[in-house]
């Protein structure tokens, strides 16, 4: 087979969209020597010192060739009706795979696979820009209809794309995220402490990691925390770790001002990718508030290094933690506070979480999702095994 993979997304910086396409790719390179891959990007390595990096950080088989298409980027409608498609038409493939929109005009000879990280924008519109609502409300139903095989990430966001969409369900299947490999590498005392200087970070911390956008429903965290009894609490700060990039939620800083937390609240930024388990690791606790997910890779990686969560009580939060995390009902600002404070004031409780999570965490892997991807593929292309 010959399979192309639209790669633009790594090397930019971004959370889950480019941890899912990065280690993707990194595991087909481990386990598929035989079919050649094509690794279609709108930016020139060369001249992209970030993109440099993180493909030589893949360490790519010999039957993987990086391909750069444009040498500056390009916007999403060029890419998909006019550079995308000319290159395949040139240079055509057995399989493509995508993520949420599949390019325009091409051959139905090419079979077209697209990954759907979750369906907030049909769940919450009025938390998406109006332009990213258009974009994706017009775009969505196009692609999913020209797709031969939509990819959730869990199985709820499966049952979402069935439910929003009409979707045949044998057309949709759903394949787990799992973590990156520095989740399971040992550091040292030494690399941690300088993490904690490098993000001027405290010494106990309740953390959360990923954008920080609307649905990320991180005000609810800021106001959960100033429940904690300031005795109860102690020295435990909260982090907010995440570039204030697109879609920035502004009442973070509201809710920071309104409650002068400005000395508890803590916004480092955006965390780069090699430090984010030594960040994690530090962690007292890791929550994840969101309102809506469609897998949830961070609450993953807490697990994966020991670290205790708690969550909201969402479908695809309770299906991947298994009773491994605190989960409290997000629609519920009482339960939120009082399990957040048990979580910050019971050693035993953050043991016990940190235990199961340790055991669950063990049961998901990119490799296992490389090799189902695999399958995928095979199957639309009537190759057995």
């Amino acid at each position: 087979m010959r399979i192309a993979i639209d790669i633009r997304n790594i090397g930019k910086k971004r959370t889950g969209d480019e941890v899912v396409f990065f280690n993707l790719v990194k595991n087909l390179s481990v386990i598929d020597r035989e079919n050649d891959y094509c690794l279609l990007t709108d930016r020139n390595p060369s001249q992209d010192s970030d993109l440099q990096a993180a493909l030589e950080s893949l360490r790519l088989a010999p039957n993987f060739k990086v391909v750069n298409l444009c040498e500056n980027g390009a916007g999403k409608i060029l890419w998909n009706v006019w550079i995308l498609p000319e290159y395949l038409r040139r240079n055509p493939v057995d399989i493509l795979q995508v993520q949420y929109i599949t390019p325009f005009f091409v051959s139905h000879k090419i079979k077209i696979v697209t990954i759907i990280h979750d369906v907030s924008f049909r769940v919450f519109p009025k938390l998406i820009k109006k332009m990213d609502l258009f974009f994706l409300s017009t775009l969505i139903p196009l692609s999913l209809r020209r797709a031969d095989k939509i990819i959730g990430v869990s199985r709820f966001t499966a049952q979402e794309i069935i439910k929003y969409y009409g979707v045949a369900p044998e057309k949709v299947d759903w394949i787990y995220n799992a973590v990156a490999d520095s989740f399971r590498e040992s550091y040292t005392k030494e690399q941690a402490e300088a993490v904690r200087r490098k993000y001027d970070l405290p010494r106990n911390f309740i953390l959360y990691i990923g954008t920080l956008q609307p649905r990320k429903n991180l005000p609810a965290l800021i106001e959960a925390y100033v429940r904690i009894p300031t005795e109860k609490r102690g020295y435990c700060k909260l982090v907010l770790a995440g570039g204030r990039g697109h879609n920035f939620d502004r009442m973070i800083d509201e809710f920071i001002e309104d409650y002068s937390l400005q000395e508890y609240v803590i916004l480092p930024g955006f965390i780069d990718e090699v430090d984010k388990p030594l960040l994690m690791g530090l962690a007292q606790v890791f929550c994840f508030p969101s309102l809506y997910e469609g897998f949830g890779i961070p609450i993953l990686e807490a697990m994966t290094l020991g670290v205790p969560v708690i969550a909201s009580n969402i479908p695809p939060h309770s299906e991947i933690t298994e009773g491994a995390a605190l989960l409290f009902d997000a629609d519920d600002a009482d339960d939120f506070a009082d399990k957040l404070t048990q979580i910050v004031i019971n050693d035993s409780l953050r043991l016990t979480l940190s235990q199961k999570g340790l055991s669950q965490a063990a049961k998901f892997s990119w490799l296992k999702t490389a090799e189902r991807t695999l399958d995928i593929y095979r199957k639309l292309c009537n190759i057995s095994n």
